[in-house]
């Protein structure tokens, strides 16, 4: 073989045994969630309710948000919390109509008698964090709940989360995100198909066996004191909320889940939309890896709590192995045909697809075990869908992960929202969103034909081993930049 060859077949091993190790993680998640969901049903469900009613501040950061903003502001002002104890901070860093929408509400809600400010930051510096933390500190509350704009509360929020915070120990409540669009498209149900098994799954097992779990940017509640002790909000990430959760939990603090509480949300229904919002989370935890992960292991902390830290903060690697498997797929099935010898090898790792099983059993679970996300659609075309959209965007999210652990920094981009319910159309037409043909679209398209030749090969070398593989890539990378160059025709 020669050494390129050593090479390829080298990498392409290495990110496979990558992905098959995550696997196993998902898979030890999803027995522990079996587990917790048993454990459960023999305990009371929540804790008694409030007799006293501590302080609190809501935070909705915002920066334009002109589609939603009103209905943030209507939703968190029903909120079930006696007036006297509840106070609501818009910190606004707009620059567009947003501010007079908001001042419109806020006003006509101050004269009703709820304490509700609008916030403006003399100088818009370090994104979101920044204005969590400028709102933080001057806010009166104990305890501090946050919603994006893209949030709708339900009224009872409080009353479901404030009461866990039984002991002093307990710095974060977390709530699972609903979709208040999951039928609009194709693409928000496959987007729900894929959080719905991070919010039961992943984030219950977890918590149910003490290991890290993570603020979600959103629909929680933080004790104020919990923030300050573990170094306050930092924009040194794009993901402020895992980087904070992971100081926190290092630093003691304890968290709670709350599957059963559902914090309605909308889905973003065009593929820029849901882009940006990828790019973000994806390079976000690789930031956030590179800074905390060493951190998990200087810790007196038992091994698997650090073996999920470890895949939990890795998570968006799964990314870029997936494409480094993906792009060496081809060249490796001719060094198969050239080198007949290594046929034992290639038959052996038969075995990696157990990981492929394994998380097939993990979404398996989230869509029709856990009780508060089941789907109504048939699992196994719903999870081969999912799984060929996820393969569309392994090149964009990949190259998100790589920048992250490169240590390259780009702008926070927030996620542009429609106000889309499952039967209103929203802003299609979305002001907040670039319309424009970009280079990692023209090279998703030259994915799409680059695996529809690795298809033509299979056939030609009479190996079929990666013909499905290669299938679902060129659907997958056809129907990315097809929806991609699709907006940039109409716009142009």
């Amino acid at each position: 073989m020669h050494w390129y060859e050593i090479i390829i077949v080298a990498g392409y091993f290495l990110a496979l045994g990558f992905l098959f190790l995550y696997s196993l993680g998902q898979l030890h998640l999803t027995l522990n969630y079996l587990r917790a969901r048993k454990k459960a049903a023999n305990e009371p469900a929540a804790p008694p309710p409030l007799q006293e009613y501590p302080v609190v501040t809501i935070q909705l950061p915002v920066y334009n948000e002109k589609y939603v903003i009103q209905r943030l502001i209507d939703s968190v002002c029903r909120i079930d919390y006696p007036r006297e104890a509840l106070e609501i901070q818009v910190l606004d860093d707009s620059n567009d109509e947003t501010t007079a929408l908001a001042r419109e509400r806020i006003t006509f809600y101050q004269k009703q008698g709820i304490d509700i400010r609008l916030i403006q930051r003399p100088e818009r510096k370090d994104f979101k964090a920044g204005a969590l933390a400028y709102g933080l500190a001057r806010a009166k509350g104990e305890f501090v709940a946050i919603f994006d704009a893209d949030f709708m509360p339900a009224k009872d929020f409080l009353q479901k989360t404030i009461p866990h915070f039984t002991h002093h120990n307990i710095g974060m409540v977390q709530t699972r995100w609903g979709h208040i669009n999951r039928n609009y498209s194709y693409f928000t149900k496959m987007q729900a198909f894929g959080l719905d098994a991070h919010f039961s799954v992943e984030q219950t097992a977890r918590n149910s066996v003490h290991s890290f779990i993570n603020f979600n940017g959103t629909a929680g509640v933080w004790r104020k004191t919990c923030i300050i002790d573990a170094g306050g909000w930092s924009a040194d990430t794009l993901t402020e909320d895992l980087d904070l959760s992971y100081r926190a939990q290092l630093k003691g603090w304890q968290f709670k889940y709350l599957e059963a509480v559902e914090s309605p949300a909308e889905l973003p229904i065009l593929m820029p939309a849901i882009k940006s919002q990828q790019y973000r989370w994806n390079k976000g935890a690789a930031e956030t890896s590179r800074k905390n992960l060493l951190q998990v292991y200087r810790q007196q902390l038992p091994l698997v709590t650090k073996l999920h830290a470890t895949f939990h903060l890795l998570n968006s690697s799964v990314f870029l192995m997936l494409l480094v498997v993906a792009l060496l797929s081809l060249p490796l099935l001719l060094i198969k045909f050239r080198h007949p010898q290594l046929n034992v090898l290639f038959n052996l790792a038969n075995i990696f697809l157990a990981g492929f099983f394994s998380i097939a059993f993990y979404f398996w679970v989230a869509a029709k075990k856990a009780p508060f996300t089941k789907i109504k659609e048939s699992f196994v075309p719903a999870f081969l869908s999912f799984m060929t959209i996820s393969m569309g965007l392994c090149l964009h999210n990949g190259l998100a992960v790589f920048e992250g652990f490169a240590g390259r920094k780009t702008p926070f981009i927030r996620t542009p929202k429609f106000n889309a319910t499952n039967t209103r159309g929203g802003h299609l037409r979305n002001s907040y969103i670039k319309y424009r043909l970009t280079l990692s679209t023209l090279l998703e398209l030259l994915l799409g034909l680059y695996f529809l030749g690795g298809i033509l090969l299979g056939f030609y070398l009479a190996d079929f081993g990666l013909v499905v593989f290669h299938a679902m890539l060129a659907i997958g990378f056809f129907t990315i930049s097809y929806q991609s160059l699709r907006l940039a025709w109409h716009a142009g």
